[in-house]
């Protein structure tokens, strides 16, 4: 984790293009987020940028060139797993199928039908698919950790689209809006759908600039020029000066710890549950055993994640469990860098994750998955195993205070 923070200025409004302009404007590389898109809709799309004005200042304007006439109208489980089985980064990913979910949620709602059989129509076109993927890809170009927005203007008036006149904004930005700050802003459709989702699902908050020590921003460009007022979506990008300040102290990066009271979960999905947590991207998940009203016991479900990863680990969380509510708290973590390091036990390798700090280990634990597993192949117990693990541990010179071995295999 970088820190770096992107804060999105959706005052002029919001499209996914707008955004991805912003995102490429600010130096993400424009054939690396083709890459990605290409990865979801192989050959389908071209992004083309350029620079333009909007009402006397500059932009970058990016343009989807649809390259095929099959523009299907295509559900969210058909999106989902064009994603899931695309070739991109995990972050990427992750943040993709969150604003294609908040899609999903808002259509449903709008239409009376369940998120899985949503047809997506406009914001499910290839030129949106390309929107979305191409922003994610682009803030993962950029190393953007966290991201946060303000008032977004949404329009006003009506506009015709493949469900009729309808009025601004439009039902699907409505149902995106809960919770957001939102202002008229100008006559016509400032914020789309896809604009929209993209906020909503990939920031931590709604607030002002927040104390931001700049390191870069960029400017993208909508399709109309008023005179008025600049058509742009744009975007600051840097380090949040708290967490500067902590980094500063000894290093931190912002998490969210997610919690619910649950006292009516059979027992036995517990397991279960934490393992599809840490599978969905949780740093950590854990129970802590509670006594709630009336001498009912219960448990405390505890998960902690990564600020992009919340929406995604929030549903999963009502999906998985019985739990009416989920609380949400922002933290500063502190963690030291770990590794893994292979080590010789009766000639079966045990990976050593091994946690450092300036270059020297602090501890280094043998995993313990991996040492369970060698018991069973060979019949030994456990704890004799484990024993052998620690002790090839220090002899490959894995001690406290003892210097980084070359050949360290990072992890997060």
């Amino acid at each position: 984790m970088s820190g770096r923070h992107a804060w999105v200025d959706a005052s002029a409004g919001v499209a996914g293009d707008m955004l991805l302009g912003a995102l490429v404007d600010a130096g993400a590389d424009l054939a690396q987020v083709q890459h990605a898109v290409d990865a979801v809709v192989p050959g389908a799309v071209r992004l083309v940028a350029r620079g333009v004005l909007r009402a006397g200042q500059s932009a970058t304007k990016v343009d989807v060139e649809v390259l095929t006439d099959d523009l299907p109208h295509r559900h969210w489980r058909e999106i989902r797993t064009m994603v899931t089985d695309a070739e991109l980064a995990e972050r990427t990913r992750a943040r993709v199928l969150a604003t294609f979910g908040r899609l999903a949620e808002a259509e449903a709602r709008v239409h009376g039908t369940s998120p899985e059989d949503v047809h997506f129509h406009e914001v499910g076109a290839l030129d949106s698919i390309a929107d979305v993927v191409g922003v994610c890809a682009a803030l993962e170009l950029l190393d953007v950790a966290t991201l946060s927005a303000g008032p977004v203007a949404v329009g006003s008036g009506r506009i015709r689209t493949a469900h009729g006149d309808i009025g601004v904004p439009v039902p699907a930005v409505v149902q995106l809006s809960t919770g957001k700050r939102v202002v008229a802003g100008g006559r016509g459709e400032l914020a789309t759908p896809t604009g929209m989702a993209l906020v909503v699902a990939l920031s931590e908050r709604d607030e002002d600039l927040p104390a931001l020590v700049v390191d870069g921003a960029g400017a993208g460009a909508g399709t109309k020029d008023f005179p008025d007022r600049p058509n742009l979506t744009r975007v600051l990008l840097g380090t949040v000066a708290a967490t500067a300040a902590s980094a500063a102290d000894g290093g931190g990066d912002r998490v969210t710890v997610l919690e619910a009271n649950v006292d009516d979960l059979d027992p036995r999905l517990w397991p279960g549950v934490l393992d599809r947590l840490l599978a969905g991207g949780a740093l950590d998940a854990w129970l802590v055993p509670i006594l709630m009203k009336k001498g009912r016991p219960a448990h405390t479900l505890t998960v902690l994640a990564h600020p992009h990863r919340v929406a995604a680990l929030r549903d999963l969380v009502f999906a998985e469990t019985s739990t009416l509510g989920v609380r949400a708290s922002a933290w500063t973590r502190t963690a030291l860098p770990r590794g893994w390091v292979d080590v010789a036990v009766g000639g079966a390798v045990v990976p050593v994750k091994v946690g450092h700090r300036d270059g020297r280990v602090v501890r280094a634990t043998p995993e313990f998955d991996a040492v369970e597993q060698l018991a069973g192949r060979t019949g030994r117990p456990v704890p004799d195993v484990l024993a052998d693990a620690v002790a090839a541990a220090t002899t490959a010179g894995l001690v406290p205070g003892a210097v980084l071995p070359d050949g360290l295999r990072p992890t997060v």
